[in-house]
């Protein structure tokens, strides 16, 4: 049949199975935003910046596993979603975002809303494409969501210029897989390599397991929890992989790094075999890795990506493969090797001896009180209040640290949040993209009174879309982690990081049409995050928590310094 560009994107979307897409219309996307309102295969989602779209379609995959998809026209509407594509990518999150372009007649010649989109995003996508003729565009689609899914996934950008959006060709429907001669990921792991490391895990006397988000973004959290109970291990996850293995797994002891537990970071240091599971070592986990790499150890390393292994630190047993179908051979080879001749229980034995030493110094432990609501206790409270079944979403800074400290995380794919990029303002319409992937669910994000301020205006969106998020604000008045910073390391020169001139949050709550409460006693923590979630179940509520604003994230481990030189609290 013969369709015209906007239509074949209408089509394509709906071949990949799309329920919703996140955009807002301009000029070189009108035509596929008329062929959007005469289609009912996927729903869109106005948003009321590009930005939040993108944020949007990222937390909507993170939540779901699903390719997210955003719409947005040429020119500002695409340097608007450039945050939000890099913050997808940093995250390896999938999925396709379709900007319009300028008529390919006039490319190059500073054309209105024009701007050099395949350019400017070359740094920060898995690929891009520029289609310059309407007889690509149904190929082009399908590769892109194969590109978003396969392998390490990522954000891929397909830009259309607004003629071809309106030329017309034969389009054919989808037959089959995919395939690029020039694209083909590695997913099984080599065996050898397996067998090597079962092996060396099996001689192992300290045993430590790592993984990060690629165990998350893998579904490998089934296995993973698998081989953390066939070794014995103790296990960590990175701030991604918070929930692969369930915080209250009597083998996970917290998260690793900068702001990471002390049994954690002490055990990342002191082990003997390291397993590292769709982690990357980064800077806010293993701090120096001069001082990292100071213990001898031996470390295996399993990942999608190739170029990630021993990126930056040295490894010794390198597993290139899909982390689903590693951990699955390697807890099979596991279960058959062992039952030969099993781990040394003598030596595992007095490594968690060890291990719970470390665990005695409560690192978590702070100062509560009657009179100040305290950050840490808002989390814990939000915790236990929702059995640790709540989707979390968080902006970026202190309260994200807390949030990953104190929210007590069971499963997968419910802590939603920025890491690689660390980017303020998604807290709101990450809320949004989870609510539409998981409708009906509690959702809550945590944030602070900068953050949400960056994309507020996306309470309108939840308005018109009766979409329901608790917003959880801990109010310090302060940017707090650019404070915290400037206390320890800038001797207590606050240069603009204090907030002098902030909204009613509750009025500015209340004029979208949403309730809103301000919550300045411990005593009434509780019962206002029990009153958002029973009685206020299906509205938006804004609870600004008024916090103490001298507190501090700790432990911390300061840049530039290893692993075992943390910061326990104020006294050092």
């Amino acid at each position: 049949m013969e369709l015209n560009g906007a239509e074949i994107v209408v089509r394509c979307l709906a071949e990949q199975g799309v329920e919703h897409v996140f955009g807002y219309p301009g000029g070189a996307v009108l035509y596929i935003y008329d062929a959007i309102y005469q289609q009912d295969h996927f729903k869109h989602i106005l948003v009321r910046h590009e930005q939040a779209a993108v944020h949007a379609a990222d937390a909507y995959s993170r939540a779901s596993d699903k390719v997210g998809v955003a719409l947005v026209t040429s020119g500002p509407g695409l340097t608007n979603a450039v945050t939000g594509i890099a913050t997808a990518y940093m995250d390896s999150i999938p999925m396709v975002i379709i900007s319009g372009q300028v008529p390919t007649a006039v490319i190059g010649e500073d054309a209105f809303q024009e701007c050099d989109t395949v350019g400017i995003t070359r740094p920060c996508v898995k690929h891009n494409f520029l289609v310059r003729d309407v007889r690509d565009l149904a190929e082009t689609m399908r590769r892109a969501f194969y590109i978003a899914k396969t392998g390490r996934p990522g954000p891929v950008l397909v830009d259309i210029p607004k003629d071809i959006t309106v030329a017309t060709t034969k389009f054919t429907a989808k037959r089959g897989e995919v395939k690029m001669r020039s694209y083909a990921p590695v997913t099984k792991g080599h065996q050898g390599q397996i067998k090597k490391a079962v092996q060396l895990l099996l001689s192992a006397e300290r045993p430590m397991i790592y993984t990060g988000g690629g165990v998350v973004i893998g579904d490998a959290s089934h296995e993973l929890r698998e081989l953390v109970n066939l070794v014995g291990a103790p296990c960590t996850s990175t701030l991604m992989g918070l929930g692969a293995i369930p915080a209250t797994h009597d083998h996970f002891v917290g998260m690793p790094g900068m702001h990471g537990t002390f049994e954690a970071n002490m055990a990342m240091q002191h082990c003997d075999v390291l397993v590292a599971i769709g982690a990357r070592f980064d800077d806010r986990v293993v701090g120096n890795p001069r001082h990292f790499g100071q213990v001898p150890r031996k470390i295996i390393h399993i990942d999608i990506d190739p170029s990630v292994i021993a990126k930056r630190v040295p490894v010794d047993i390198p597993i290139v493969g899909d982390v689903k179908d590693v951990l699955q051979d390697m807890v099979m080879l596991y279960r058959q090797a062992a039952a030969e001749k099993g781990p040394n229980k003598t030596a595992l034995a007095k490594w968690w001896q060890q291990v719970n030493t470390w665990r005695g110094k409560k690192c978590l432990d702070y100062n509560a009180s009657d009179s100040i609501i305290k950050p840490q206790y808002v989390v814990e409270t939000l915790s236990e209040v929702t059995g640790g079944n709540a989707f979390v979403t968080s902006d970026v800074g202190q309260h994200q640290m807390w949030a990953a400290q104190y929210y007590r995380f069971n499963e997968p794919r419910r802590w939603i949040n920025s890491g690689g990029l660390g980017t303020m303002g998604v807290g709101l319409p990450y809320a949004m993209g989870v609510q539409m992937a998981n409708p009906g669910v509690d959702v809550a994000v945590i944030t602070g009174e900068a953050s949400i301020q960056m994309n507020i205006q996306e309470l309108s969106t939840c308005k018109q879309y009766r979409l329901s998020p608790k917003i959880l604000c801990l109010n310090n008045r302060y940017l707090g982690m650019v404070r915290q910073w400037q206390e320890l390391d800038y001797g207590s020169r606050y240069s603009e990081s204090y907030i002098d001139a902030l909204p009613d949050f509750v009025k500015l709550a209340e004029s979208y049409g949403h309730i809103g409460m301000q919550i300045t006693s411990p005593s009434d923590v509780e019962p206002a995050i029990r009153e958002a979630f029973g009685k206020y179940k299906d509205r938006l509520v804004f609870l600004d928590f008024i916090t103490d604003q001298t507190e501090n994230v700790w432990p911390m481990v300061k840049a530039g310094c290893g692993l075992t030189e943390m910061l326990l609290g104020p006294e050092e």
